[in-house]
């Protein structure tokens, strides 16, 4: 490894995905929880109307994101008992943008450690490790996939350097699990130098949100996404929601012009026509109760209930995980290993029929 490079990132697992040249012609993704259908062809015209009509290439983008801040306030306020303001709002080029500023402005330069229950989202410990920033990792139970709220709570009050942010999902990935009630409470009695940081990625799916809570907890932070159920993986826009004072901060540590105009006016249309997007959610959701039923009553498998769009199982033998990845590779269909298991995006019909027919064929081989 060249000196000049920092040493410890010679170890370091970068987020991977699967190349164009290891696949198949045509294969179903189902390793990354996108939605199932792209954007209608009306909102893609109109979309390209604008670009070619309005846009100014010439421009950089505006840098301050107002219209979609506002327009986003106005949606996650439907949600919420009080009113959120635009300025309770931080837009990111996705949410891993957005992960990446608040360790920035909370952890960075020896001042803090993060904590993360795993298994979980590998991005908040891959993007501390490459500010070097140190992750304890707790452990979840290994049945229910909870916090062993006692175990985070040692190394909260043994952290050197000390915890200054919390990362947790709702509903976790790649598990699919939202958070209990005891988990709940426990992130509400946090010491308030701790940034409880709530990742609602699949909240349109989960229908699960802690944003009503924000006023009596100025320590936390939601984050939310339009890659999933608003169907704009490919323009990557996130955001979050929290203390105008965290935002602000947020605001000082991101780059400038950080989201191309054509994302943000992605994220305004999407959230325009936002009833006509989200009535496919419900299809979803029938789609994966259909396959959970039918992975339970494989007895070669362990399904756990998901309240994503994405459920996760295990085999009785599981040196048989990856073969079974590999399998459904080269006959066109893509999961996620991870965590001992496989984590499988609902897709569309036939999507989830030939997932759910190339497993049958695997397992009747074992």
């Amino acid at each position: 490894m060249a000196t000049f490079l920092r040493p410890e990132l010679s170890n370091l697992r970068a987020y991977s995905t699967l190349t164009s040249d290891s696949l198949p012609p045509e294969v179903d993704s189902l390793d990354t929880n996108e939605f199932p259908w792209d954007l209608p062809i009306a909102l893609k015209e109109r979309l390209a109307q604008q670009y070619v009509s309005t846009l100014a290439s010439h421009r950089y983008p505006d840098s301050h994101h107002w219209p979609l801040r506002q327009a986003i306030a106005r949606y996650v306020s439907e949600h919420s008992p009080t009113a959120i303001s635009p300025h309770q709002i931080a837009v990111g080029n996705g949410s891993d943008e957005l992960i990446r500023s608040i360790l920035l402005a909370t952890a960075i330069g020896g001042y803090g450690s993060i904590l993360v229950a795993e298994p979980t989202f590998s991005m908040y410990g891959i993007l501390a490790q490459t500010l070097g920033i140190p992750v304890q990792r707790s452990p979840r139970d290994p049945d229910t996939f909870a916090v062993q709220i006692a175990e985070a709570d040692t190394l909260i009050a043994q952290g050197d350097p000390p915890v200054r942010v919390l990362f947790m999902l709702q509903p976790n990935s790649p598990t699919g699990n939202p958070l209990t009630t005891a988990e709940v409470d426990w992130l509400r009695q946090l010491p308030e130098d701790i940034l409880v940081v709530i990742d609602e990625a699949y909240f349109e799916f989960s229908g699960k949100t802690l944003v009503g809570e924000l006023a009596a907890h100025p320590n936390w932070l939601i984050l939310r996404t339009f890659s999933k159920a608003f169907r704009l993986a490919a323009h990557r826009v996130g955001y979050a929601i929290g203390n105008p004072e965290v935002i602000a901060v947020l605001e000082k540590v991101r780059l400038p012009y950080n989201l191309p105009t054509f994302s943000q006016v992605a994220a305004e249309v999407a959230l325009e026509h936002r009833q006509e997007l989200l009535a496919e959610v419900p299809t979803v959701l029938a789609e994966r109760e259909r396959l959970y039923e039918r992975l339970q009553a494989c007895p070669q498998l362990r399904v756990w209930p998901s309240v994503a769009n994405f459920l996760f199982f295990r085999l009785q033998e599981p040196q048989h995980t990856q073969p079974l990845c590999d399998t459904l590779r080269r006959e066109g269909t893509l999961v996620r290993a991870i965590a001992g298991g496989i984590r499988v995006t609902i897709g569309t019909p036939a999507e989830t029929e030939r997932f759910w027919q190339r497993l049958q064929a695997f397992l009747n081989q074992l």
